[in-house]
């Protein structure tokens, strides 16, 4: 079998996935939709996934598990922050909402995960951020990706891409 059946850098590799933590709770999957399509080795999975993936062949599935390091992180406490609630007035907030601040370095989500009359509590840490997840994946398809996408550092869909 050559590479070109095999998930290596700067293949696209699809694949069909269900992800569990450590009580069976499913928190993704990709079941009864498209598989997941991603470029191999340019940082869109997390690292595990693509490091224990590597190698695997068409028709091939694999289950492991990752820990926190090897997935999202560990949680970082002063990644939860207290914001003024009039920061959000005008918003309909809830508690369990997941929203995106504008930050110097970009977009970045976080979490409501407690309000009073003045503050907001703002979680910035991934939501699986500090869990032990399971993955069990199978290989749909794998091709070699084009040098747009390399260059561009993603997938292109069929026929053409869009930005």
């Amino acid at each position: 079998m050559t590479d070109e059946n095999k998930i290596v850098k700067n293949c696209v590799a699809s694949v069909h996935y269900t992800g569990t933590l450590e009580d069976d709770e499913v928190f993704d999957s990709s079941e009864g939709r498209d598989p997941l399509t991603f470029l191999v080795g340019h940082r869109q999975m997390i690292p595990g996934f693509e490091e224990e993936m590597m190698g695997a062949a068409v028709g091939e599935r694999r289950v492991f598990t990752l820990e926190p390091d090897r997935a999202y992180g560990q949680r970082e406490e002063e990644g939860v922050v207290q914001i003024p609630k009039e920061q959000f007035e005008g918003m309909e907030i809830e508690v369990g909402m997941t929203l995106v601040a504008e930050m110097g370095g970009g977009p970045a989500p976080f979490n409501i995960v407690e309000m009073n009359d003045d503050t907001v509590t703002a979680d910035f840490n991934h939501k699986l951020a500090g869990k032990t997840l399971t993955f069990s994946v199978e290989v749909v398809e794998v091709r070699m990706a084009t040098d747009e996408e390399i260059a561009h550092g993603h997938v292109h869909g069929p026929g053409e891409h869009h930005h």
